[in-house]
């Protein structure tokens, strides 16, 4: 997974002092529950729903355009109950995707135009495709790969996902840079 260099207008993003890369275009509802550890990068159009419950984010993840971070609920008949969402480090969340899993471990990629339902925990290192949905609940084992739409087991991806996912994020964060002035 070759990265490229990217250019952001400067003006567009706010850079913390942990080193987040945070959208002026993004939605960060809650923004006192959201934790972000710190070098994540949080493109145009994304919502992080923090103000439903607590939503904690790892270093060196990219969450990318139109991205909806969303913590589980669950329904009950006087009313609804939200959880708190933890996602792991070298973690990609691909475009346009909606993601309201309770769990999500380390070192995973989910593509492009994806949606994680309700409750699904994925496990380190897992790979879910482009144009995936996982039905909620969903137990997505380590180094497994998932596809289609309802997504199901396709096998396993190799066991140095680790390794390629730190490698891919941390270049994703280094190729990430504004745009130089003319």
């Amino acid at each position: 997974m070759e990265v490229n260099d990217m250019f952001y207008n400067q003006m567009d993003y706010i850079e913390t002092a942990s080193g987040n890369k945070v959208c002026r275009k993004s939605v960060l509802c809650g923004p006192q529950s959201i934790m972000i550890l710190g070098k994540t990068i949080v493109q145009e159009g994304c919502i992080i729903r923090g103000d439903l419950a607590s939503v904690k984010v790892g270093r060196y993840c990219v969450i990318s355009k139109n991205a909806v971070i969303r913590p589980p609920f669950k329904k009950f008949t006087k009313g609804v109950a939200f959880n708190p969402m933890t996602i792991g480090e070298h973690v990609y969340i691909g475009e346009d995707t909606i993601v309201n899993a309770a769990n999500i471990g380390s070192y995973v990629y989910i593509g492009n135009n994806c949606v994680i339902g309700r409750y699904c925990n994925l496990k380190d290192g897992c790979y879910i495709a482009d144009n995936s949905v996982l039905p909620h609940g969903t137990n997505v084992p380590a180094f497994g790969i998932y596809r289609g739409s309802p997504a199901s087991y396709s096998g396993l991806i190799f066991e140095s996902m680790a390794d390629v996912m730190t490698d891919f994020t941390k270049s994703y964060y280094q190729k990430f840079r504004p745009q130089p002035s003319s």
